[in-house]
């Protein structure tokens, strides 16, 4: 997997793409309107939101129906969701057949995304082989639900590859924006699998699928942190702590189990260090005995992106929770 990391500010873009923004809405009535009112302000204007509802029972398709009612014609697209949770929803987007693009954009209903983040992400997509899956992604800065900055999310320091992907999501889906190369491999997901999440899944496909992947250190949205988060930021001591108590009480597994269940339909697609790496990290998964977990999960490679997070991982192995 290639990466690359120019300075994005400095690149325009010769032809306005077009970018499908793909939101997945439920009761956001709260926070909606600041969303939708950050995505009309962007300074790349080549955008069209397609917007799948999983059955609301507040205002938000009211809203949703009058923010498109003020946009250009067919620039707004309302429809039902499959109402099987919020990665089902997402997905259902992404293999909609009649949503055709250059750029795919992920959005969440209740952030509020900076004016330049279309611009940002395209800047650098624009540089990328378009017939060579691409992820641009971002760190965050952090609000409360009132909108009162609370912090950012971290920097990670070391290269988003695959063997950071199998076992660590660093990607978060409001900042994601990627290629119809991506796409095409994304809609070839086996839904009945049912990969963990829906983030998670593109930084492992394209990963692992011969792709780039940049995370851009500058903060391009406002990632809200509220009671109805279905995903949080995970910053702070009781956050790392509530994840390693999960991980060793089974959630790794099982994990582990769903994105490498999900991956065997696109191991064709493949490159062969990926290759290598799943199949020595799944030889440590189910060795016997601590030292050859241990053993195992050195020769796979695999990685996080803090002390924290290595230690967390080589624990789950000892224990055979992996």
């Amino acid at each position: 997997m290639r990466q690359r990391n120019p300075s994005v500010e400095k690149v325009k873009s010769p032809v306005e793409p077009s970018v499908a923004i793909l939101m997945a809405t439920f009761n956001g009535a709260a926070y909606i309107d600041q969303q939708l009112a950050s995505i009309a302000a962007q300074s790349y204007g080549g955008w069209t939101l397609w917007v799948s509802d999983d059955g609301s029972s507040d205002d938000t398709l009211l809203r949703l129906r009058s923010f498109a009612g003020v946009r250009a014609d067919g620039q707004v697209v309302v429809r039902q969701g499959p109402a099987a949770g919020v990665v089902a929803n997402f997905l259902s987007l992404l293999q909609l057949a009649e949503i055709d693009a250059a750029y795919y954009a992920y959005a969440d209903q209740d952030d509020v995304w900076h004016a330049d983040k279309l611009a940002r992400a395209l800047a650098w997509l624009d540089q990328q082989d378009p017939e060579v899956p691409a992820l641009y992604c971002s760190r965050t800065v952090l609000v409360d639900a009132d909108d009162r900055v609370i912090g950012e999310s971290p920097r990670f320091g070391r290269a988003p590859t695959f063997a950071n992907a199998l076992v660590q999501n660093i990607a978060g889906g409001n900042t994601m924006v990627f290629n119809r190369a991506a796409r095409r491999l994304l809609s070839l997901t086996d839904n009945e699998a049912a990969p963990v999440l829906h983030d998670w899944w593109v930084y492992l496909v394209v990963s692992a699928c011969k792709g780039t992947v940049f995370f851009d250190p500058k903060p391009t949205l406002r990632y809200r942190q509220h009671g109805a988060n279905l995903i949080g930021s995970n910053v702070g001591w009781r956050a790392r702590l509530t994840r390693i108590s999960k991980a060793l009480g089974g959630r790794t597994t099982q994990w582990n189990d769903r994105n490498i269940a999900a991956l065997a339909p696109l191991r064709g697609s493949m490159s062969e260090s990926a290759l290598a790496t799943l199949d020595k990290f799944e030889r440590a998964r189910r060795a016997a005995g601590v030292l050859r977990r241990l053993a195992g999960l050195r020769r796979s490679a695999v990685y996080r992106q803090s002390i924290w997070g290595d230690l967390s991982l080589w624990i789950a192995a000892a224990l055979g929770r992996l």
